[in-house]
């Protein structure tokens, strides 16, 4: 099933960026499409957001589609399968299977970002990631880590997704981007829509469609940089490097204190 909140005619003018969700319909999934109405500095948006499985209450898109502000649109594709491996599809991957390549090709616009349902975007995401985007193939910001039970910011993620060349992932893959940090020119960067439901080989967890397709980009594309942490990535208790990620913020804050420095907080939220 395909369902677009708009007017047909509008639906064909291209839209300035689109933003891609794959969603389990987490109750989160709220928050997060409402942190893409709230941008400002683009006038038309398009909102795709993929059902992989009905985890959660099918209502929370009523009340998306009744919350659509003027000039954004929503198409929902909810094909009453799964694509993904782990749910009896055919792509390894397991963050919503081929959702991502599909919704980005079917995206009218040329300019593609990403969120995760449990995720979220400062209202300035958008605008300054066009802004980065402009001459270069594809952009990226910084992100907050979220504390999960508060869904307060807590810092700005200064070791892991921090681009090209930086990072604790630099010797492994040449650093590295958190997709929610992301946005493509689709039509630039067309190759690397087809790694996003491919994992790296031996990943038992099949979460890592998001290396290749970083890999790609590294390799054959050019970034833009936004220089500013406007995602907000949720940290997650089960993630492998979760234990050493919490031992390096404590070291981090630590040392802050001891110098004095205040607790950072986001500009915007």
């Amino acid at each position: 099933m395909i369902t677009h909140a708009e007017d047909s005619e509008s639906r064909q003018q291209p839209f300035e960026v689109a933003v891609v969700i794959p969603t389990i319909l987490r109750p989160t999934l709220l928050d997060a499409v409402q942190s893409v109405f709230r941008q400002t500095g683009v006038e038309r948006v398009q909102t795709l957001i993929g059902v992989d499985r009905h985890s959660g209450d099918t209502r929370i898109l009523e009340r998306i589609l009744k919350s659509r502000p003027e000039g954004h649109a929503v198409t929902i594709l909810d094909l009453g399968y799964s694509t993904a491996e782990r749910n009896g599809g055919f792509y390894e991957d397991a963050n919503g299977g081929v959702l991502r390549t599909a919704l980005s090709s079917l995206a009218n616009s040329r300019y593609v970002a990403y969120l995760d349902d449990d995720n979220w975007f400062d209202p300035q995401h958008l605008s300054t990631l066009l802004r980065a985007i402009a001459g270069k193939d594809w952009a990226y910001s910084l992100r907050w880590f979220v504390e999960p039970e508060t869904r307060n910011p807590l810092y700005i993620d200064i070791w892991e997704s921090v681009g090209p060349g930086r990072g604790i992932f630099c010797e492994e893959f040449d650093g590295w981007v958190d997709p929610n940090c992301l946005m493509l020119d689709k039509i630039a960067c067309e190759p690397v829509l087809r790694w996003w439901p491919i994992p790296l080989p031996h990943d038992p967890d099949k979460r890592t469609g998001d290396r290749m397709v970083y890999r790609e980009l590294v390799r054959q594309f050019r970034p833009g940089f936004t220089g500013e942490a406007t995602s907000f990535y949720l940290l997650t208790p089960g993630d492998q490097i979760h234990a050493t990620r919490m031992e390096r913020l404590k070291t981090w804050i630590a040392r802050r204190e001891a110098l004095g420095r205040p607790p950072l907080r986001p500009a915007r939220s």
